[in-house]
């Protein structure tokens, strides 16, 4: 028998502002900019999502298009290897629709010149031929809306950064948000939850939404096999005792992160391409998916130097500063 129904993610997901939990400062500005650009008829500026992975940038997106009923057409900039891929999928584009392009950072160069007059004027400068007998063919485009989103928004190039009209800064979110967030997704997959647990899943989650759907599913199955029918703070912290994430979120390559820099460097500082070596992990890795949660907790801080563990690293291992 085939299972037709929906994957979790897409299940999770909310397809409505006012359904979208976390993050008011950016639902309220968008709000007004999606009002404004369904009354104006016209379609919504360029918009940038930046920040951490698993915040809510593809979400948003998706609720950009469904608040204004139009088509999103998703791709990455990796994928994006040649112009002619980007030039098929702007001349496809309907009137108003939405193009997201996840990991914007990392299209190439050459992909993104020909971008620049479909944002400003909706034309494509295309060149056909080679050598004395090429010429530019000039293609309108219908008015369309290009959505970034990037976790590191410091390699895109300025001509194309400045083409956003919208620019918006996703933050780690509040353990009381993520409880809420974890609440909403436990009634929608069926599983009872106290208002505790949900608070313990929260505090845990590393201020992301991707991380807290992740760890209710996996708590969900220890319930399952415990044989408890209703998600506790007693079953979290089992499960998540288990699964070795710690209370303040941190798992076993963030404690090595920290055990590594304070043991094999003297808490620093080091560089993060030592570091990363030390760990055995890539520098990218460490970058976008560790880091930023480590600097946000204090438990490590960037210098000139290099990195450094901070007096409150020491106190989360138990080990004393020298």
């Amino acid at each position: 028998m085939t299972d037709k129904s929906p994957a979790p993610d897409e299940t999770i997901r909310p397809h409505r502002l006012e359904d979208f939990i976390g993050q008011d400062d950016i639902r309220a500005n968008l709000s007004v900019y999606l009002q404004a650009a369904r009354e104006r008829g016209q379609a919504l500026d360029h918009t940038l999502f930046y920040g951490s992975p698993g915040l809510g940038k593809t979400t948003l997106a998706q609720i950009m298009a469904s608040e204004l009923g139009v088509n999103l057409v998703t791709t990455s900039g990796p994928v994006l290897e040649r112009s002619g891929d980007l030039a098929a999928i702007l001349t496809n584009l309907g009137r108003h629709d939405i193009l997201f392009i996840d990991e914007i950072h990392r299209m190439p160069a050459t992909v993104e010149e020909i971008l620049y007059p479909a944002l400003e004027d909706f034309k494509l400068d295309l060149i056909i031929g080679q050598g004395p007998g090429a010429r530019t063919v000039k293609i309108d485009l219908e008015p369309f809306t290009l959505a970034g989103a990037t976790t590191r928004i410091g390699l895109l190039t300025s001509p194309l950064r400045d083409r956003f009209g919208v620019i918006f800064r996703l933050e780690f979110y509040t353990p009381h948000d993520l409880a809420r967030i974890v609440t909403r997704a436990a009634r929608i997959v069926g599983v009872e939850i106290t208002p505790d647990g949900a608070l313990t899943l929260g505090q845990r989650s590393r201020g992301t939404p991707r991380i807290a759907n992740r760890l209710l599913r996996r708590v969900r199955d220890f319930a399952l096999v415990e044989g408890v029918r209703r998600i506790d703070m007693d079953i979290c912290k089992l499960a998540l005792d288990r699964m070795d994430v710690d209370p303040h979120g941190l798992d076993q390559m963030d404690r090595k992160i920290l055990s590594t820099l304070i043991a094999n460097y003297g808490g620093g500082p080091v560089g993060v391409k030592t570091l990363a070596i030390a760990c055995a992990e890539e520098v990218r890795t460490m970058e976008e998916i560790y880091e930023p949660y480590l600097i946000q907790c204090g438990l490590i801080k960037r210098t000139s130097r290099g990195r450094v563990a901070t007096p409150k690293a020491y106190a989360h291992l138990k080990m004393v500063m020298e």
